[in-house]
């Protein structure tokens, strides 16, 4: 809490004014930095991946970034992790469920922990450890890291989901085989060559593999991966091409898992697929 208080004297005025500003400091909930594809708990967060930030007080409001390259301030809220400025997608305050914020993890972090402080309107949190690994991947969903896969054709870019089960999109299974690749969308994937610059788009024209390759498995059976790399136009989007082996088993919900780092994703993802 801070109070002001202003007293004017003029020709003609004679007033006084006391203001208060009731200020709220913002919390880190313990165990709420966490990757923003899966939310895996127990994980750890790479450099360049997306996270997502729970806690009390951490906004006022709700704000989305609308310009690429990210800005570090977004809604009156900034974060730090490793005492560098996070690029920043969303902020949102809910008096009620607790308050989110989407961040990119800078690609300057190294391995290690990393302190990480929200800032709302000047007040800062108190520091939050989270663990850095190299690699920390999770596979983006349609709702908030269980259930089907951001995961479309490359040649026709429908979600491999069985037909009609997104209203307002025409979905269909990915076939086994299928020589066009299926594009999976990831976060978590470390390092890439060349590097990129954290929070902006690619924009050299050049495309950029990551360091190192995951295993990607479709119902426990290793894919063909054709590439792993960041997806050019989304900062923090890691993109992943593969051909689904013979063998995979098909139906509505075949669960699709990455293996990086000593770390495979749930089972949680699926995807449709057929013969």
């Amino acid at each position: 809490m801070r109070t002001c208080l202003k007293l004017a004297v003029g020709a003609s005025l004679i007033g006084a004014c006391i203001t208060a500003a009731f200020a709220q400091t913002p919390v880190v909930a313990s165990g709420g930095i966490l990757n923003a594809a899966s939310f895996a708990t127990n994980q750890g967060v790479a450099p360049g991946s997306l996270v997502s930030i729970f806690g009390t007080n951490l906004a006022s409001r709700l704000a989305q970034a609308d310009s690429i390259p990210l800005s570090t301030s977004l809604g009156n809220v900034s974060v730090t992790i490793g005492n560098i400025p996070a690029p920043l997608l969303f902020v949102y305050h809910n008096s009620v469920n607790g308050d989110q914020i989407n961040a990119q993890v800078p690609f300057e972090i190294p391995d290690g922990n990393a302190q990480v402080v929200v800032i709302l309107g000047g007040n800062a949190s108190a520091p939050v450890s989270v663990s850095v690994i190299s690699e920390a991947p999770g596979i983006f969903t349609v709702a908030s890291g269980v259930g089907q896969a951001i995961a479309y054709g490359n040649s026709d870019g429908q979600i491999a989901a069985p037909p009609g089960s997104i209203p307002g999109l025409t979905t269909h299974p990915a076939a086994i085989g299928d020589p066009t690749t299926l594009v999976i969308l990831a976060t978590g994937l470390g390092a890439v060559n060349p590097p990129v610059t954290t929070g902006s788009a690619v924009t050299d024209g050049q495309i950029h593999p990551t360091v190192v390759n995951p295993t990607v498995l479709v119902g426990g059976v290793p894919a063909q991966l054709v590439f792993s790399g960041i997806q050019p136009q989304f900062p923090g989007v890691y993109q992943l091409n593969i051909i689904i082996a013979p063998g995979t088993p098909t139906g509505d919900a075949v669960p699709l898992q990455l293996v990086m780092n000593g770390i495979t994703t749930t089972d949680k993802a699926t995807i449709a697929v057929t013969n």
